[in-house]
């Protein structure tokens, strides 16, 4: 066995609609489809799902998915000016032989923290 790509990542969601809303309108990520208590939206190619926690030991904060961007200061304003919260403005935090990595962390509308990332050539 080989594992090759990421098929889906769940995020969990206490309400799905204000989730889908955020999600679509706010981070502009392609809605696939949805269903109760569920949305998916594709993210290059990897798919995203939206759920409520199926039971107790679900309901938790997710893993933090870092959103590739190019210009991770016009992405940050751009959020900003929709009302997205930010942990911090972007910030390097490491630098490479050929590029610095660039990280903002900011929180969906679950709570859930997530982070815009750039690469930015030397």
């Amino acid at each position: 066995m080989q594992i090759s790509t990421i098929g889906q990542i769940s995020i969990n969601a206490h309400d799905v609609d204000r989730a889908t809303t955020f999600y679509r309108d706010v981070l502009k990520l392609k809605h696939l489809f949805s269903f109760p208590r569920l949305s998916f939206f594709d993210c290059g190619g990897v798919r995203l799902m939206l759920s409520i926690p199926a039971t107790p030991e679900l309901d938790h904060p997710s893993s933090i998915i870092y959103f590739k961007v190019a210009d991770i200061r016009a992405a940050y304003d751009e959020l900003l000016g929709q009302g997205v919260h930010f942990e911090a403005a972007p910030n390097m935090v490491a630098r490479m032989k050929d590029h610095e990595l660039w990280l903002a962390e900011f929180r969906d509308s679950e709570g859930n923290v997530m982070s815009l990332m750039s690469e930015v050539p030397l």
